[in-house]
């Protein structure tokens, strides 16, 4: 749960989604970058309903861990350094041509 309400890039989020797990957070900042709301996580805006994401997520460790999977590769496809090469890697070509 990363429950802020001011947050540039929440690295926490992150390392949560990395290591296979659904992250509740707030709709701040690059967290709503991060969470794909009820895809590999829940964005919240008041701390009933974040309680009630919760309350979600333990009930369902089915669904728990499908969304960690999701979450997983979220993170693998946009936020590790691997992908920023490859974009850097990318405009160097296409400036050479």
């Amino acid at each position: 749960m990363q429950k802020s309400v001011r947050e540039g890039f929440g690295l926490t989020v992150s390392e949560a989604l990395w290591k296979g797990r659904p992250v509740v957070g707030g709709r701040a900042g690059g967290i709503v970058l991060q969470i794909r709301d009820g895809f590999d996580g829940y964005l919240v805006s008041s701390v009933e309903e974040c309680a009630a994401r919760v309350i979600d997520l333990l009930a369902d460790p089915v669904g728990v861990d499908a969304m960690g999977t999701q979450g997983r590769e979220h993170v693998r496809r946009n936020f590790l350094a691997t992908r920023e090469l490859e974009d850097w890697l990318r405009l160097l070509t296409d400036l050479r041509t």
